[in-house]
């Protein structure tokens, strides 16, 4: 299609679409004008349940059951107590006024754009239609229903009593989809897999049963003559001899009515293109209203443009795209004041990225790695689950926080969750500008699904929706089809070899007959191609029809991998792969959160032991902790509290000696090149996998991951098969400054401050790459006075005196060291200010710490109810005096914090 560029566009700006707000219950005038006009629904809603006993009126959206009428369900033992919430059925009801004079002429469509989940929706006692999709947008025409006065009504049915009778007439139909229920400890309810919802709502090894329902994002009135723009996809590449970036767009329209129509589309990009673009072909060409899209290509000079790249590698520079459509009927034109014209603004970033699966080196299978704008990069990372288990009480301050936590890691790509929520579009224009790329699973997770008509129908619509959404976004890296649904498939994780022939027949339906193919949609070369599942063999996996006999094959694609029977700490457990897209390790939040979450009286084991939803329970935690710490008797008075901490440093070691090794692996023949952890955040205070805690505050993990994901790291790796210490040097940077680098190796006894002997040597970096310095032997560090019990190794890359990265190694465990003793730890707080920023207050606090002997992981907690950040935690203190920075943002300067209001445990603590 040809574009006229400057055609029709000089003589003003775009109109702006009409947003009318704050208007049920009162008499609605419209703005006179051919916009579009949007009148939210957002308030005066009444939540009654079935038999009226319970209602609240005055509500606005977004709204849950469980947010209105169980809004402390995350405490004590609320997610049991406030069950009954989920087995009632509730009706959400608005009466409001409509000026139906004023709006005579044109459509009115009424849309939903987040119904959760089940529910029939009523206009005046008429019925407009049902939903069973908590992820799908859904519109109704109700032009010729509205009147002055006004009743919509939206009954919605239990998820757990809809989710069991569509089960029960599976099972009677002999087509059963397991599981029919998650493990007894996670205290959940059954058969989430029959409905299009949020699936850990139903409950999750890391989180609670709370199967809300409602109105979780904005209902709206659009009021217009044809059409109207939904979603714009650009799709940006190179041209072949590279002089222009090329944007291949496509505007998707929602149309009323059964006519094929006429439109113009304007697009103006201030800071690319000299005069705005005229799309005039369908002027005189109908467009068809049974697939309503135009299409069309506009180049941009390369020199132009700033090129967007991920975290760590350059600028999230993003442009402003802005579309106005005129849409009409009849080949004269659009009549005056007609509502012809809708609007659509977003920003793109100009980048390449792709999936490179070539024959590897070590000959056997595929690379599996990503390339962006011809580099190839190290994904480093983690996985992204929704930030709270009600999705309709999701804040921008909390998405903010988290991914800029992220971001503060040296992260650049986040694995958001197939048994989650498509995030909001929030999300992702945050992700764009922070330069974090998204690997982006379909939501289905650990289960078999049902691929009954209705059910794919359903399911098509949400990936068309969602993937027209997203597919814009420079951040959005790929998409995935499920989550672990090959690998419990093939390893018969829910007893489905019974039936293996049908159940891989549907599996290949479902995901390779409807998920996939709708994702064709934003399929382009430009884009790598979804992938099936995760694990998976890539596209490896074609080859076997999509359900291969190993699809944690080390060789292709990505691997899971978790083993609790092992010891976590130790390099030589782990698998080689070319990348690894989920891996992790327990811990318990902090000693305080647990406090803020429970009753004063619940006994806190207890409490703990309840939302404890691994099926081995504290099993793994507590083997790992025994194998390297001096954890107290279960008896002792201190248990709990050295439980909480070790955990955190067992974690946290854990999961830096798991991707210390992927990273290191980059430049072997294994190729590794990803490295995604579980998880990085969490819904409610429990032990799970998480980096981030509820209420926002960091773990030791994600303090540590500051460390081992920095764009340049020495490892320490422990060889045991040669007990020896291998060296390596991780650099991520394309450019770095190679002169004056030494490795500094300082060897400490326990029972002393500072180094009793200390080695160096010259060292390189290999930009981009990994750097293989050396392999020291065991016995050549620890001989006569020291030995793997009285001292350990502290290892230091400097660039002349600025020490780059440090790491530790522990030859023996800690609790089996000797001359570890108290450290006689004693602290002040040295200095305070506050900064006013907006309507926050930024307090920060200098702590200076002493001590007499080397105090091990100091871990530092504030006693408060604030989101905080220390600039360290879980360090080594081998010298008399070291000073740490505590910042949090309150309501007032925080002049009164106490001594007492920061807790500071070492290890040195609990030796016997």
């Amino acid at each position: 299609m040809k574009c006229r560029p400057g055609g029709g566009c000089h003589n003003g700006g775009p109109a702006w679409s009409l947003l009318v707000g704050l208007w049920c219950g009162f008499l609605v005038h419209g703005i006179r004008g051919d916009a579009v006009e949007v009148i939210e629904l957002w308030s005066n809603w009444s939540i009654t349940n079935q038999n009226g006993t319970l209602s609240i009126a005055d509500q606005t959206l977004p709204s849950g059951i469980y947010s209105v009428f169980g809004s402390q369900v995350l405490e004590s033992y609320n997610d049991i107590h406030l069950r009954w919430l989920a087995y009632d059925n509730w009706t959400y009801t608005n009466s409001f006024q409509f000026d139906i004079h004023h709006y005579k002429r044109g459509n009115i469509n009424l849309t939903f754009h987040g119904i959760d989940t089940v529910a029939e929706i009523r206009l005046n006692h008429q019925l407009l239609g049902r939903t069973d999709n908590m992820f799908v947008r859904y519109s109704f025409d109700v032009s010729a229903i509205l009147q002055l006065d006004n009743v919509l009504e939206v009954e919605i049915v239990s998820p757990v009593w809809a989710a069991l009778a569509k089960s029960q007439a599976l099972d009677a139909a002999s087509s059963s989809v397991p599981p029919a229920c998650p493990p007894g400890r996670y205290n959940g309810e059954c058969h989430v897999n029959m409905l299009r919802k949020m699936q850990s709502s139903f409950a999750w090894d890391w989180g609670p049963a709370a199967p809300s329902m409602g109105l979780w994002k904005n209902v709206q009135l659009e009021i217009y003559e044809v059409a109207v723009i939904r979603d714009v996809d650009v799709d940006i590449s190179r041209t072949a001899n590279g002089s222009h970036w090329n944007m291949h767009i496509r505007c998707y329209l929602d149309s009323v009515g059964r006519q094929n129509f006429y439109a113009t589309l304007i697009l103006y990009a201030v800071e690319l293109l000299d005069h705005p673009v005229v799309v005039d072909t369908y002027t005189w060409k109908p467009i068809s209203y049974l697939t309503p899209v135009i299409k069309f290509d506009q180049t941009v000079p390369i020199e132009k443009v700033v090129t967007w790249w991920p975290n760590g590698y350059g600028e999230q520079k993003l442009y402003p795209l802005h579309f106005t459509l005129k849409a009409w009927l009849g080949s004269d034109g659009p009549e005056v004041r007609s509502k012809t014209k809708s609007q659509k603004s977003l920003r793109v970033g100009f980048r390449t990225l792709e999936l490179i699966e070539r024959p590897a080196a070590d000959g056997l299978g595929n690379t599996f790695l990503f390339q962006v704008n011809g580099l190839e990069i190290f994904m480093k990372g983690s996985n992204y689950i929704p930030s709270h288990i009600l999705p309709e009480n999701q804040t921008k301050d909390q998405i903010e926080h988290l991914l800029k936590s992220a971001k503060e890691a040296h992260m650049n790509m986040l694995r958001v969750w197939g048994g989650g929520i498509y995030e909001s579009d929030y999300f992702y224009s945050l992700a764009d500008s922070l330069g974090l790329l998204i690997w982006q699973d379909m939501m289905f997770a650990c289960a078999m699904y049902p691929v009954g008509e209705e059910y794919l129908s359903s399911v098509r619509e949400e990936v068309r929706q969602n993937a027209k959404r997203l597919s814009h976004h420079p951040s959005v890296a790929i998409f995935v089809t499920n989550n672990e649904n090959e690998a419990a498939l093939v390893q018969n994780w829910y007893q489905t070899s019974f039936e293996d022939a049908r159940f891989e027949a549907e599996y290949r339906e479902l995901y390779v007959a409807n998920v996939l193919h709708e994702l064709k949609l934003v399929s382009h070369k430009s884009r790598p191609q979804p992938l099936v599942s995760s694990p998976s063999n890539g596209k490896a996996s074609a080859v076997d029809n999509y359900i291969s006999e190993n699809p944690q094959d080390e060789h292709n694609g990505d691997v899971h991998f978790y083993d609790y029977l092992k010891d976590a700490w130790d390099p030589g457990i782990y698998p080689r792969p070319r990348f690894a897209s989920e891996y992790g390790f327990q811990s318990l939040p902090s000693f305080y959160s647990w406090q803020r979450s429970k009753n004063e009286d619940d006994d806190l084991l207890t409490l703990l032991k309840h939302r404890q939803h691994h099926p081995l329970g504290s099993t793994p935690i507590i083997s790992l902790v025994e194998r390297h710490l001096p954890l107290p008797l279960p008896e002792d008075d201190n248990f709990a509290e050295a439980l909480i901490y070790f955990s955190q440093i067992s974690q946290a070691m854990a999961t830096k000696v798991e991707t210390e090794l992927y990273r290191s692996l980059r430049d072997t023949t294994h190729n590794t090149m990803g490295a995604l952890y579980w998880q990085l955040n969490d819904v409610w205070v429990a032990p799970s996998w998480s980096g981030i805690d509820f209420y926002g505050n960091w773990k030791l993990l994600h303090y540590w991951a500051r460390d081992f994901l920095a764009p340049i790291a020495i490892v320490a790796q422990y060889e045991k098969t040669e007990d020896s210490l291998n060296i390596i040097l991780l650099c991520d940077e394309p450019q770095v400054e190679t002169e004056g680098l030494i490795v500094v190796a300082n060897i400490h006894l326990w029972s002393q401050l500072l180094p009793r002997q200390s080695i160096n040597w010259t060292v390189t970096l290999r930009p981009n790459g990994v750097q293989y310095d050396k392999v020291i032997p065991i016995k050549d560090l620890f001989h006569e006075q020291f030995n793997r019990r009285n001292a350990f190794l502290e290892l230091q890359l400097r660039r002349r005196q600025e020490v780059l990265s440090s790491t530790y190694f522990f030859p023996s465990n800690i609790a089996a060291a000797i001359g570890l003793e108290d450290p006689g730890l004693e602290y002040e707080i040295a200095s305070r200010s506050c900064l006013t920023t907006g309507n926050v207050i930024r307090n920060s606090l200098s702590i200076s710490i002493q001590v007499k002997r080397p105090a091990v992981f100091v871990y530092l907690e504030l006693l408060k109810p604030y989101r905080y950040t220390f600039s360290e935690n879980g360090y080594m203190q081998t010298t008399p005096m070291h000073v740490v920075f505590l910042t949090f943002d309150a309501t007032t300067c925080a002049r009164l914090l106490r001594k007492a209001d920061i807790k500071i445990l070492t290890v040195n603590d609990f030796m016997p």
